[in-house]
This record gives C-alpha cells, structure tokens and sequence, in this order.
C-alpha cells in the first residue's frame, strides 16, 4: 500500500477525536510510537484519558493518511515506509515547494523576506544545538515544530491560499519530519536554512526555486541512504496483537 492519502476523514476541531488524533499524531512524530509499534485502541484510550471511538476515530484518520496501516487479524500499526513511499512523498513536497519559493521570491514583501530570513537562522541554531548532546524529545519535536512553521510560512507569503492548503493537507512536511525521526537525521550542515532562506529573500524567482529543489533533494538522499538499512523489523505483523 502506498502512503497516497485515501479519502480524507477529518474530526470537528476541538473535539476528543481530534485532541486525540494530534496526540497520537505526535507521539508518532516525537518517536514514543516507532514505527512497525502496535497499537492498541484500549491502551490509547487510557493514556489520552479519552474513551475508545475517539481512539478509533483517529486512528482511522491516520491510516487515511498514511502514517498507520492495518491488517486483518493483525491489528494495527504505526506504518513502516519503503523506499517507494519517500521517493514519492518527496517527489510530491518537490512539486508544491518549488512552485512555493517561486512565488515567495516574486510576492513577498520586504518585511516578509526579513521574516523568513530570521526563522531560517534561528532554525539552523536550533539543529545545531540538537547535534552538541543528548536532547530530549520534548526539545527536538519543539525544533521539528518550529522547522514546519518556517516551510509554512515561505508558502504563506506566497500568497497563493490554494498551494499553502495543499502542502497542509497532503502533510508534505508531516512526512519529511516523520522520515527524519525514523532515521534519526540530525545532523545537517551549519547553513542549511540561512543559505535557503537567503535564496529566497535575495533571489530571483527562478533561483529561489533552484535552492528550494536542491534544499529537498538533499535531505531525500540522506533520508534514502538510512531507510533502506531498515530491513524488517523485529517481529513485524509477527507481534501478537494487543487485547482491543
């Protein structure tokens, strides 16, 4: 099964379903549910303090998405990603963040660019103290966080309102995050944001979206070279699935 989104199924905002969906969502991302983890709807219920439809709810929301998969008599699982599935996802951020920093480069304002240029800076500190010591996950799904809010913001001021929900929904950069925790890339050069950012905010069009390919090309060969040393994980759809 590909990581292509299936119909999208969404909860009411602020509802436990999607209190709950953001939470497992999250633990997800922070690494606390690796992948090929089981997931039992009971358990959730009892660590969300939440009850179980919730649960349900929002686990049928992620298996939409692609980040859990099921299998009959087998139960469900944080979903373990091929060497197709990044290439495809990556192939998908190329398309919706290239056309991104074109539009950046052409209809930003001036105090956008000097925006975009701080949160490039301040993203590049931020990995950069990730990489001195031991960090938390806290600490680094704060850094993760914060990198996201920089992509999303190059593509608000692009201002183009269709692009920017389409990078959201299609969670472009829910994957590239996702990838990044499953082979624990930290390491990244001490300019990777600021020379992007500057591309953008100094830039022509065209350059801007040269620097934004090669900025995502980049991080797909680092990601590929650690993803296929993944093999089967112990125990897989051999684990014996949680009492529901």
């Amino acid at each position: 099964m590909s990581l292509r989104s299936k119909k999208v199924i969404s909860a009411a905002p602020g509802s436990l379903a999607e209190r709950a969906y953001l939470d497992i969502r999250g633990k997800i991302l922070r690494g606390d549910l690796p992948v090929g983890a089981a997931l039992s709807r009971r358990q959730l219920a009892t660590e969300l303090d939440v009850s179980v439809p919730p649960v349900t709810e929002a686990l049928q929301r992620l298996e939409a998405e692609g980040l859990v998969e099921s299998e009959p008599r087998a139960g469900t699982r944080v979903r373990v990603p091929t060497r197709l599935d990044v290439e495809e996802r990556y192939l998908l951020r190329e398309a919706l963040e290239v056309q991104s920093a074109r539009l950046f480069a052409e209809r930003a304002t001036g105090a956008e660019k000097k925006e975009i240029l701080a949160m490039g800076r301040k993203v590049d500190r931020r990995y950069a103290q990730c990489e001195t010591g031991d960090v938390d996950r806290e600490t680094l799904f704060a850094v993760n966080t914060y990198h996201m809010e920089l992509h999303l913001r190059i593509a608000e001021c692009a201002r183009c309102g269709l692009l920017r929900d389409a990078i959201e929904r299609e969670q472009v950069l829910v994957f590239n995050w996702l990838f990044d925790t499953v082979v624990e890339r930290r390491t990244l050069a001490a300019d990777y944001h600021t020379s992007l950012t500057e591309a953008l905010a100094t830039g022509t069009p065209d350059g801007a979206a040269s620097a934004m390919r090669r900025h995502i090309r980049r991080g797909l060969g680092q990601v590929l070279t650690k993803i296929d040393l993944l093999g089967e994980l112990p125990g897989g759809w051999r684990r014996k699935k949680s009492a529901e």
